[in-house]
């Protein structure tokens, strides 16, 4: 799979609290921008909106602390693949649901570490929700 090298470092920090008021303020940028959910425009997508809002809540979901830090790190780059890349991402229908299918974006940060970005696609509605940010191991 190719992957998109991101212009955008990860968050650093060694608390949860740290790095999540980072990432948590770029996600408050983007969402003062509109007046309904906060979304980016993707380049692979044809400019389509990507809904944000899924990403916290899932994130909040987990209940280790570990994990949360590890995918909170990497917003700022997925906030810019999404944006930005244009890579062909491997798309599959969810095994739970017939009525999705799901996108694995992959890229690169500027410090030359892999992360995957997962986003869910409705086929009803055609709307997109980020879901995920995970270091590809």
């Amino acid at each position: 799979m190719q992957a998109y090298k991101t212009k955008s470092r990860k968050v650093h920090g060694s608390t949860f609290s740290e790095v999540y008021r980072n990432a948590f303020d770029l996600y408050q940028k983007i969402k003062k921008k509109t007046k309904r959910r906060p979304y980016i425009r993707s380049a692979y997508f044809k400019k389509e909106k990507i809904f944000l809002e899924l990403f916290w809540h899932h994130l909040h979901e987990k209940l280790n602390h570990r994990d949360k830090v590890r995918r909170v790190r990497y917003f700022p780059c997925a906030v810019e693949l999404i944006g930005n890349t244009r890579c062909d991402p491997i798309s599959k229908d969810n095994p739970n649901r017939a009525s999705e299918i799901l996108h694995r974006f992959a890229g690169i940060t500027l410090d030359g570490e892999r992360f995957l970005v997962q986003i869910k696609e409705n086929k009803r509605n055609n709307q997109k929700w980020l879901i995920s940010i995970f270091p590809d191991e």
